[in-house]
């Protein structure tokens, strides 16, 4: 079994930054989604286990996904933050390496609460 942990989530203001946390147990590659009230859950950014990563264009350069060295722990940083991208974020392990479909993801965290205000 695979168990994810998160933690960072918040307010921010637009503009501003966060960082998210995922903690593991188990690993295989691992991605970030969120999702809002109606809408399609959406991937945000995924690293393998050789710290290749991918991102959706909109955080193309403002956004970092990492793992510290014993890949226990999953980070999201998020800079320059938009009012759009308030959403419910989850961490995602045993995915297709670099996919950022939801669907090729076997487990997630609980979610963590992204509040971005204008």
């Amino acid at each position: 079994q695979v168990q994810l942990v998160q933690s960072g989530g918040g307010s921010v203001q637009s503009g501003g930054s966060l960082t998210l946390s995922c903690t593991t147990s188990g690993f295989s590659c691992l991605g970030w989604f969120r999702q809002t009230a109606g809408k399609e859950r959406e991937g945000v950014a995924s690293i393998d286990f050789l710290s290749n990563t991918e991102y959706v264009d909109s955080v193309k350069g403002r956004f970092t996904i990492s793992q510290d060295s014993a890949k226990t722990t999953l980070y999201l940083e998020m800079n320059s933050l938009k009012p759009e991208e308030t959403a419910m974020y989850y961490c995602a392990a045993r995915g297709q390496c670099l996919s950022l479909s939801p669907a090729d993801y076997g487990d997630w965290g609980q979610g963590t609460q992204v509040t971005v205000s204008s």
